[in-house]
């Protein structure tokens, strides 16, 4: 049992983030988890006040079986399909964590206690499909504190601005490119419009936008080991700092723009920008480097518990570490331009091997799951 000393002395550096504005929220969830009290305890304790989750996740967690063993045996005996039993069992830990951070949910009028799920990867360029999963999965998880995640695909867009008109609070995800960034801030604002068309309280909306870190730096980085010359290898390190910087700008200036004006009147809220992916890579970068480097207010970062707790252990929350920077940010992406490392082509890439890596997480998860099914006597279809 942590005591409360110990809790305010673990987690300074996660208060002194939170109290910049920087909303932090757990990337990981599990049945032993939330059953073993850990998630309460982080909540508590750690100032985590939001979950997400995606197919890598669940893999983890579902695919290993513990704590799953009951329903697996029950979605069994009642001849469920593994695309069915997947869901049953991913919907029933997003409600039970829903649960758990409701107070959160309550106290902040919504903006964090969210815990998102992500429509099946497999639908990513499928705009109807994707809509009709979405809002699936809302009835399932039947909590006013879940967000669905549409990947920000093509296909994606207009099946956010769908969602968000029907009232559904949005996780957008799998986004690399400002420029990409941009048109999923406009899909927002046009479900907003759809919504107040609708006479929905827009109060009740809510979105953030994942906008992925440390895989940017991982593909740049390793282009410019490639080169290897002196002005590559000063580069390692800046892109993705630079590129989530000058998305934080380009969150400044939708939502401090015309359009944006009139549904901050009608009480809308702001879609906050949520750095992802924010574990860092390379091991010869500090653990706690797109934490400590990316605090701003009115944003979200949602970490795996390694860099939570890095960031409770030994995080250097100074203030704000994005306002300001736009000027140097874009000269760094410049500069790697100007080596011959093509942007457009490193997030067009990113994008695709993103979707690509959350399809075959879900692939093994249903095999993991079928396997289990058919274990009990029943034949998964």
């Amino acid at each position: 049992m942590i005591t409360v000393t110990e809790a305010t002395a673990t987690a300074g550096a996660l208060k002194r983030l939170s109290d910049e504005g920087v909303s932090i929220w757990l990337d990981d969830l599990s049945r032993g988890r939330i059953e073993s009290g850990n998630l309460a305890e982080l909540v508590a304790t750690k100032h985590v006040v939001g979950v997400t989750t995606n197919p890598s996740i669940f893999q983890a967690a579902i695919g290993s079986g513990a704590g799953y063993e009951e329903q697996l045996s029950d979605l069994a005996t009642r001849g469920v399909t593994v695309d069915e039993a997947v869901r049953m069992m991913t919907t029933a830990d997003v409600r039970a964590a829903a649960d758990v951070l409701r107070p959160v949910h309550d106290a902040t009028g919504g903006r964090d206690g969210r815990v998102s799920i992500e429509v099946d990867p497999r639908l990513a360029h499928n705009t109807a499909a994707t809509i009709a999963e979405a809002k699936q999965l809302a009835w399932l998880v039947d909590r006013p504190n879940v967000m669905i995640k549409i990947p920000a695909t093509k296909a994606g867009l207009p099946a956010i601005t769908e969602v968000i008109g029907l009232g559904i609070s949005v996780n957008v995800t799998l986004i690399f490119s400002l420029e990409r960034y941009r048109e999923v801030m406009d899909a927002y604002l046009a479900g907003l419009e759809k919504a107040a068309k609708k006479g929905l309280d827009l109060s009740t909306i809510h979105s953030v936008a994942s906008f992925f870190v440390s895989r940017v730096d991982s593909e740049i980085d390793k282009r410019l080991t490639v080169l290897g010359t002196d002005a590559a290898l000063a580069l390692k390190g800046k892109a993705a700092l630079a590129n989530a910087r000058l998305a934080y700008q380009a969150y400044e200036e939708v939502f401090g723009g015309e359009r944006w004006t009139s549904l901050g009147g009608a009480r809308a809220t702001k879609q906050r920008p949520l750095w992802a992916s924010t574990g860092v890579k390379d091991p010869s970068y500090k653990d706690t480097l797109y934490v400590d480097d990316l605090v701003a207010p009115g944003t979200v970062n949602t970490m795996p518990e390694a860099t939570l707790n890095a960031t409770a252990d030994h995080g250097e929350i100074t203030g704000d570490t994005v306002s300001g920077g736009y000027a140097q940010a874009r000269a760094d992406l410049a500069a790697v331009e100007a080596l011959g490392i093509s942007y457009d082509e490193v997030v067009r890439q990113l994008e695709d091997e993103g979707v690509a890596k959350f399809e075959a997480a879900w692939q093994e998860l249903l095999d993991a799951v079928t396997k289990s099914l058919n274990s009990k006597g029943v034949d998964a279809e």
